[in-house]
C-alpha cells in the first residue's frame, strides 16, 4: 500500500516573503585599469546595501 502525502498550502504577502527572503538590497560595483609604459594598476569596487547594513570591498594590484 502507497499512503498518499498530504501538502497543506499557505499564502504569503510580499513584505512576508523579503522578510524570508533576506529582504530588499542594492548594490553596484565598478573597476578600472591603467596602463602605462611604467607599470599597470588594476582596482575594483563592490558595495552592497540592505536593511541589516552595507557591505564594501576594495580590491587594487599594482604591476
Amino acid at each position: 500500500m502507497n499512503p498518499a502525502f498530504q501538502v497543506e498550502a499557505a499564502e504569503i504577502s510580499d513584505a512576508d516573503l523579503d522578510n524570508v527572503s533576506g529582504g530588499l538590497a542594492a548594490g553596484g560595483s565598478g573597476g578600472l585599469f591603467l596602463e602605462t609604459p611604467l607599470g599597470s594598476l588594476c582596482a575594483d569596487l563592490a558595495a552592497v546595501a540592505s536593511p541589516e547594513g552595507l557591505a564594501a570591498g576594495v580590491h587594487t594590484t599594482a604591476l
